[in-house]
């Protein structure tokens, strides 16, 4: 069996077609039952459409002069300390009154709409080294863990186009996050995504959210077969490290303590630029071609783009939102995309991790203060065979 006609970049003609295809192999498709314990539809303020929201007054919060001033204190308190910047935590940078708001903001993660935007956070007037350290404090009040990000124990990651400075790269650039290209809809591994803007770019690069409840609700109602294709495991591509196989095997879906949980990078599928598919892992089926598709254009359906400004910090639940960016354009030393990225976890909040995903979720969690790394300038993250992620 050779891989499907599929590519990271999603066809809709491509898609319909074969969506036509298996329809008339098999026109029993749509009324396929759901799997065991997978509802006919989940409700909640997670499930949402982009057109639900009006304005961004209802996701982002903007910071007054005092909190911003508590914050510039907190960066002196922590540097008086003289602790490596793994020891960052609610402790050790202390926020007296905006700790409340953030920890309240958390629980809007969770139990809320799955997202909020911070704004703005000064940035030109902190050194880098400052920035990282105002970033992982204020953000130790939204999610009390922070994931590594590579093999090196990176916890800080930059994401902009490093074609110019890191094209060479061994492996290649294999993640379209390090290009200005459009990056469709996934998740990253981890329950919380923080990303704090540090440059936008001169057109483009919009930051686009999508509830994975609602993606699922439709499928659930029009394509349960596909919920059920979802819902099996899936050989992922280069997803653990050490595996002799190449490949580690799980679901893509999940129905965990009544959360739907979407968890997948299509890249690992598809494979991207250089780094193509690797040949020894066995091939998609046209149903899970689909449904990767599906997904997709779900999300892209049910979708909202953000304003996302110079010193926002987006914060999103990653196991309930799936999220995107447009393709951008930099214009050189003006007007360039920016961003640093934060893998976090609140433990008073949090879901319940699905079992197939406790063994990634621990060891992205179970790096000590010491071994945080926190790099101050853009690189790419490395997996433990030199290739890059």
């Amino acid at each position: 069996m050779s891989q499907p006609d599929i590519e990271y970049h999603p066809d809709e003609i491509k898609y319909r077609a074969r969506t036509a295809r298996r329809l008339e192999d098999d026109p029993s498709l749509p009324f396929t039952p759901l799997p065991d314990g997978f509802p006919k539809r989940v409700e909640g303020p997670i499930v949402w459409e982009g057109k639900d929201w009006k304005s961004e007054d209802q996701w982002v919060y903007v910071l007054s002069q005092t909190e911003l001033n508590e914050i510039d204190d907190a960066v002196r308190y922590f540097k008086k300390l003289g602790k490596p910047m793994g020891y960052i935590s609610r402790e050790t940078f202390p926020l007296p009154t905006l700790s409340y708001v953030l920890f309240n903001l958390a629980k809007e993660l969770y139990t809320g709409r799955g997202f909020f935007v911070l704004r703005t956070i000064p940035v030109d007037d902190y050194t880098k080294e400052e920035i990282a350290m105002l970033y992982a404090g204020l953000s130790s009040h939204v999610g009390s863990a922070r994931g590594r990000q590579d093999s090196t124990g990176a916890v800080l990651a930059h994401i902009k186009d490093l074609r110019k400075s890191h094209g060479d790269e061994k492996g290649g650039i294999g993640n379209a996050a390090y290009t200005t290209d459009k990056q469709v809809f996934h998740t990253d591994v981890g329950d919380l995504i923080a990303l704090m803007s540090l440059g936008t770019a001169a057109e483009g690069g919009t930051s686009r959210l999508s509830s994975s409840s609602r993606v699922y609700n439709e499928l659930a109602a029009t394509r349960p077969d596909l919920v059920k294709v979802l819902s099996e495991p899936w050989h992922h591509d280069r997803c653990d490290v050490g595996n002799a196989a190449g490949y580690s095997t799980r679901p893509l879906l999940y129905y965990e303590d009544g959360h739907v949980v979407i968890q997948y990078s299509r890249r690992r599928f598809t494979g991207y630029g250089p780094q193509k598919r690797s040949t020894h892992v066995p091939p998609l089926t046209e149903a899970q071609a689909e449904a990767l598709d599906a997904v997709h254009f779900l999300a892209e359906q049910f979708s909202v783009g953000l304003n996302f400004q110079k010193g926002d910090v987006q914060y999103i639940n990653s196991l309930g939102l799936l999220h995107a960016r447009d393709a951008f354009r930099d214009d050189d030393d003006v007007h360039v995309r920016h961003l640093i990225r934060l893998w976090l976890r609140n433990d008073e909040l949090a879901w319940k991790t699905p079992g197939p995903l406790q063994g990634i979720w621990k060891r992205l969690y179970s790096v000590a203060p010491d071994e945080q790394r926190f790099p101050l300038e853009p690189e790419i993250r490395r997996t433990e065979n030199g290739l890059t992620k």
